[in-house]
This record gives C-alpha cells, sequence and structure tokens, in this order.
C-alpha cells in the first residue's frame, strides 16, 4: 500500500514506534524501536536471539503505533507483514542511529548480529 504524505513525513521525524509482534503462544508483545522508511516500505533493526526475530519468523504480522514528535495528540497505527529479513550488516542501524542520536556508528554489543526488517503495511489508521 501507499502510504499517505503525512504518514511518510511522520515516519520521517525521531517518532518511537511501538511495535508489536505475536509470542508464540498468541499473546502479543511490543518493543519502542527506532523506524526508518525506503519507500513506503517501513524498516526496522534489532539482533539475533531477541524477541522480535523469534516472533517474526514465527509469524509475519506485525502492527505499529507512535504519535508524531510536532503533533503529539495525533496517533497513526499501522498493520502490515515482514516481507523481507536481511542479516545484511550495521547499516539501517547506523542509519536510524544518525537519524536518532547524530551518531553514525552504533556501538552495539560485542559479536552482535543485526536483523533488518522491512515491512509492508497494509492497513492505516489515525485519530486526533
Amino acid at each position: 500500500m501507499e502510504l499517505p504524505l503525512d504518514v511518510r513525513e511522520a515516519l520521517d521525524e525521531k517518532v518511537f514506534a511501538h511495535l508489536a509482534t505475536i509470542n508464540p503462544d498468541g499473546s502479543p508483545q511490543v518493543s519502542v524501536v527506532w523506524v526508518g522508511r525506503d519507500g513506503d516500505k517501513v524498516l526496522v533493526s534489532t539482533a539475533t536471539g531477541r524477541i522480535k526475530p523469534r516472533n517474526i519468523t514465527h509469524d509475519p504480522r506485525v502492527a505499529l503505533s507512535f504519535s508524531p514528535p510536532s503533533k503529539p495528540y495525533v496517533n497513526i497505527v499501522m498493520q502490515g507483514e515482514v516481507t523481507k529479513t536481511a542479516e545484511d550488516g550495521k547499516w539501517l542501524i547506523n542509519s536510524l542511529s544518525h537519524k536518532y542520536t547524530g551518531n553514525a556508528d552504533y556501538q552495539g554489543k560485542p559479536g552482535e548480529v543485526r536483523v533488518n526488517y522491512e515491512i509492508s503495511i497494509d492497513h492505516i489508521g489515525s485519530w486526533g
């Protein structure tokens, strides 16, 4: 789905998104994440061994919610599916680190393997 202009603009801000994944028992799990965008795809990075990769491997459906910093009374909720997973290095986390902290070299744990996700959005709701 094509993201509306206001959603693209919000994702390009330093927005802290809540990413919901589904635990193997069907219960929800939510984590705050940095987000990026490649066209109409939402990008998220994490590391192997964490709960998000386990859950996404089990069920690629996810939801994200956030309020743009410039409009704190607006809430945007998106549902979609992880359509691409890659362990292709630190390029995404470095890009997100630069966006959020100004530091283009993310300092993870030694030996950490980054997992990058591309999320295709199929539903958007907003209010406020």
